[in-house]
């Protein structure tokens, strides 16, 4: 979906962030100090910057600052643990996107992402998937029913996403909880199951989701 610059030098936070944001469906890079993500992001095509606020040598407001300069613009989201409202006002005077205060969820950082790069996404560039009376828009991680606003959770939306790129193949229980969740294909396939319970809920008659038996599932235009 799209390729992530994640700078913290904390090794731990910084992997737990990588690990989130693939299962998400993006690609990462990372960086352990200031000077690395300023390099990376004048060297590297990349389309958000996750970027720690204490760090080494030039911290975070440093790094935005010297990016900016170079007329980098890519859209970028502070973690911070501070709370004065100077250090907000600071960010965003240097052209921050976004703030997540430490500690914080990975489910809230892997949705602000999203929120930003719908926010900044050209509108020429917006994928968009269709099937059926389902429209699914990749870049603004929204789901519509025959035009009607459909809310999944970041998982519903990941299973469908995966669903409706492979429209037509069956695809089997462990492809699933491999592609969608990173777990083992040989993994506990009960979640695939649960998971395609709550999408046929959601999308109605729209589409089906077909259950082929002792293998899969498969995704096709109506119903059954």
């Amino acid at each position: 979906m799209a390729r992530i610059l994640v700078v913290d030098d904390e090794e731990s936070v910084n992997l737990l962030l990588c690990d989130a944001l693939a299962l998400a469906g993006h690609q990462t890079l990372s960086a352990r100090h200031g000077l690395e993500a300023i390099r990376l992001a004048r060297e590297e095509s990349v389309d958000l910057i996750l970027l720690d606020v204490n760090m080494p040598g030039a911290d975070g407001y440093e790094v935005l600052e010297r990016i900016r300069e170079r007329g980098i613009s890519t859209p970028v989201i502070f973690l911070t643990a501070r709370q004065e409202s100077e250090d907000t006002k600071r960010g965003f005077t240097l052209g921050a996107d976004d703030f997540v205060r430490k500690p914080f969820r990975l489910e809230e950082v892997v949705l602000r992402v999203a929120a930003v790069l719908r926010r900044t996404a050209p509108a020429e560039a917006l994928e968009m998937l269709r099937v059926g009376g389902v429209c699914l828009s990749v870049d603004q991680h929204a789901v519509t029913v025959d035009g009607g606003a459909v809310e999944l959770s970041p998982t519903e939306f990941r299973l469908l996403q995966h669903l409706m790129e492979n429209s037509g193949r069956v695809l089997s229980r462990g492809q699933l909880l491999r592609e969608v969740w990173g777990y083992p294909a040989d993994g506990e396939t009960k979640l695939v199951d649960t998971y395609v319970s709550y999408l046929r809920r959601k999308l109605g008659d729209h589409v089906t989701i077909r259950t082929v038996r002792g293998v899969g599932y498969q995704l096709a235009h109506g119903p059954q």
